[in-house]
C-alpha cells in the first residue's frame, strides 16, 4: 500500500494533502509559501514529503475555466505537473479542480472559521478536496 499526494498549485502558495494507505481518505498536511525566485525550493519541500509519506503517485489540481477552457493558471499548473514528474518519477496526474476552493471556503464558513485562520488552512483543505475527489473517481 502506498500514498497519494495532492496539491493546490497557486501562485503564492501550493497546499498540500496526503492519502491514507488504502487510498479512502485525504488530510491536508502544509501549506508551501512559494518564492517566486527560488522555484526549486517548491520541488525540494515536495519530495521531502514524498519521501515522509512514501508517496506513488501525484494528483495536481487543473484549474479550468467555467467552459472547460485552459487559461493562464491552468497553463502554469501543466508546466508545473510536467516539471514535478520528472523530477520525482513519479506519475502525476491532472485533476479539474474548479470550484475545490470555492467549497473549501464555504466548509471553512460553516463550520465558522474566522477568516484571518481561513486564509492559513484554505490551501491545505483545497488540496485534500482535489485528492477526495480523484481518490472517490477511482473506486466507482
Amino acid at each position: 500500500m502506498t500514498r497519494m499526494l495532492g496539491l493546490d498549485v497557486g501562485t503564492k502558495t501550493i497546499g498540500v494533502a496526503v492519502s491514507d494507505l488504502l487510498g479512502w481518505t485525504a488530510q491536508g498536511v502544509e501549506t508551501i509559501r512559494r518564492r517566486p525566485n527560488r522555484p526549486e525550493e517548491d520541488l525540494e519541500r515536495i519530495k521531502e514529503l514524498i519521501a515522509q509519506y512514501e508517496v506513488s503517485k501525484i494528483v495536481v489540481g487543473l484549474p479550468k475555466n467555467m467552459n472547460g477552457s485552459i487559461g493562464p493558471s491552468g497553463e502554469a499548473c501543466q508546466n508545473f505537473a510536467k516539471e514535478l514528474e520528472s523530477k520525482t518519477g513519479l506519475s502525476v496526474i491532472l485533476w479539474d479542480e474548479r470550484l475545490t476552493t470555492m467549497a473549501a471556503e464555504r466548509t471553512l464558513i460553516s463550520a465558522d472559521v474566522s477568516r484571518k485562520k481561513r486564509k492559513q488552512v484554505i490551501d491545505k483543505l483545497a488540496a485534500s478536496i482535489i485528492l477526495q475527489g480523484y481518490m472517490d473517481s477511482q473506486q466507482k
